[in-house]
């Protein structure tokens, strides 16, 4: 009886670490090929200048992607505008609060802090995918990089800048994609008169955000 038993408990943990391997090995799997399909995926944003083509690093940055595509599909990014807009450097975008007219911040009757453009987000952050091993870190903030806009570590959330040119920035923000058409659109979109604090007096509207 005593082997009868010690058999079945064998087998039994036979089949447990089996399926735990199996398991693990699965959502590997799955993780990769999520992966895999981001990597294939590019995004157009269709501008009040002209489009601007993307494709994702998904295997250097797979929650960056991931979200910037789950914001898009759900037609986030539609109707807002590239807030912040420097000649020589990059082109951000991607807060809510942003779209053809912008406000200013006030408190209404109840004291209450009404945001303004420049402090929107989606609702929630992530954190930064920084990894020194991948290509992308190892390239740099070169023109035409797509990446996380942020307010200090580990809070990315829906804004994004586009780089106009090769600026040596620190390795603080995570670089996700990168335009494969269109770059001259982002050029002229910097280009644009601003104000003091680096708002176009042109509003630079991303009509909507297509992902294919």
């Amino acid at each position: 009886m005593k082997k009868i038993i010690t058999v079945w408990l064998v087998l039994i943990i036979i089949v447990a670490a089996g399926y735990v391997v199996f398991s693990i090995y699965g959502r590997d799997q799955a993780s990769a090929d999520n992966n895999k399909n981001m990597a294939n995926l590019t995004s157009t944003l269709e501008t009040s200048f002209g489009n601007i083509i993307v494709e994702f690093y998904a295997g250097d940055a797979p929650k960056a992607v991931a979200n910037f595509i789950s914001l898009a599909q759900k037609g986030f990014y539609d109707g807002l505008s590239f807030h912040r807009v420097i000649p020589g450097f990059m082109i951000q975008g991607g807060d809510p609060y942003c779209g053809r007219s912008e406000g200013s911040s006030y408190k209404d009757s109840d004291e209450n802090l009404v945001q303004i453009c420049g402090t929107g987000g989606p609702g929630y952050a992530f954190e930064d995918e920084l990894d020194p091993n991948t290509p992308s870190y190892r390239a740099g903030y070169g023109k035409g990089v797509l990446a996380m806009a942020n307010s200090g570590p580990d809070t990315n959330g829906s804004q994004f800048f586009i780089m106009v040119s090769n600026v040596p920035l620190p390795h603080n923000y995570t670089i996700f994609g990168k335009v494969i058409s269109g770059q001259e659109v982002a050029d002229k979109i910097s280009l644009v008169s601003r104000d003091a604090h680096d708002r176009p007096s042109t509003p630079a509207v991303i009509n909507r955000v297509m992902i294919k």
